[in-house]
């Protein structure tokens, strides 16, 4: 089967315009891929990766709180890259957003893009993932991912080749355990010819029609790490799996069972286990114990407290004795001595909630 040119060097897109609804109060200020994850913006890992395979040129499709991105990496000369950065408007969907983007590409027509979603952690092999492509001469090729129960995702058959077949919604009876898993490898000149300026979804509109146009929709499996950090308990789990080196990033250089940013005070009978990170400036009091949570720059843990499986904002305070279990605690927020907080609370940022009073029993 003929394939387009091997030499040619992939640029990438990347969709980081959502607003992180599932993440308030740490998304009001802060877009979800820029916030700390393993002790960078979850987007630095994303370009450490692309860079790993060659990509010099990242195209950013931003929307929701723009100016975050751009203040924060500029040209993209820190990472070796070259970032390039469009404002969508008004909603477009996957396939617009993707679209809009189109002119700030420099391949040509055969060129290879890859599309990556900006909230996606995956440890699947990019560089096979561009090869099979190459190979089958593909339009498009997804990554696909298995999973224990596809009924809460739209499954994704392929025949033998591993040329999808359909692309069906989500149902009580899939055919198939697999499902698209949000990273694409485009041929330049599909993007080119999605409708300009109207929403587009390339799910079910985009991939169906080049399926009915008879154009190669290659699927590319493998049942690697994959994980959507869109919930607290997501984001908490692939923080902590970089830190641990579940998931290798060029971003974390010694895994372990903590990552503590650099000046933060922690006491010498403080324990940190399960992946957490600590941020810069941060101050853990003797006694407390951090599992399995991140903690961004410049929050203080007092002594005693107990915090596991939450995400702390931006100079957040725990006080004394105090233990929080799955919660997130917004920047700036306080949370006074001997509160306990559990399974999905989340603290607004800058509320105050004052000391708890302890009250005993009879005959405690």
């Amino acid at each position: 089967m003929t394939s387009t040119s091997t030499s040619t060097v992939p640029e990438a897109i990347i969709l980081v315009g959502g607003q992180g609804s599932r993440l308030r109060p740490l998304t009001l200020t802060t877009p979800k891929p820029m916030l700390p994850c393993a002790g960078v913006p979850f987007l630095t890992h994303q370009f450490l990766r692309l860079s790993e395979v060659g990509v010099k040129h990242v195209v950013l499709a931003t929307s929701y709180r723009s100016e975050v991105f751009a203040a924060y990496y500029g040209d993209g000369g820190s990472l070796g890259l070259a970032i390039d950065y469009v404002t969508e408007v008004e909603p477009l969907g996957t396939g617009g957003g993707i679209r809009n983007v189109a002119d700030r590409l420099t391949g040509g027509p055969d060129a290879p893009v890859i599309v990556l979603n900006g909230d996606v952690l995956s440890g699947h092999d990019l560089n096979a993932q561009l090869e099979v492509h190459r190979e089958m001469a593909a339009a498009v090729t997804l990554h696909l991912v298995g999973v224990e129960d596809p009924r809460a995702f739209g499954c994704v058959p392929t025949d033998g080749d591993g040329r999808v077949t359909a692309f069906l919604e989500k149902t009580p009876t899939p055919v198939t355990d697999q499902i698209n898993a949000g990273c694409y490898v485009f041929r330049r000149g599909v993007i080119d010819a999605i409708r300009a300026g109207v929403p587009v979804s390339v799910e079910r509109d985009t991939f169906p029609g080049l399926l009915a146009a008879d154009a190669v929709v290659q699927g590319y499996r493998q049942d690697a790490y994959w994980l959507d950090v869109g919930t607290p308990a997501a984001f908490v789990r692939g923080s902590a799996d970089l830190v641990r080196g579940v998931l290798a990033s060029p971003a974390v250089a010694r895994p372990g069972e903590s990552l503590v940013g650099g000046d933060a005070l922690v006491a010498e009978d403080a324990v940190l286990s399960g992946g957490t990170t600590v941020g810069r400036g941060c101050v853990i009091g003797s006694g407390a114990v951090v599992e399995g949570s991140v903690l961004f720059d410049d929050v203080w843990i007092a002594a005693g407290a107990t915090v596991t499986g939450s995400v702390i904002g931006t100079g957040a305070r725990v006080g004394e004795r105090s233990a929080l279990r799955n919660v997130v605690l917004g920047d700036h927020s306080l949370v006074g001595a001997d509160n306990e907080l559990a399974e999905g609370a989340r603290v607004w940022s800058s509320a105050v909630l004052p000391d708890a009073t302890i009250r005993f029993s009879p005959g405690d």
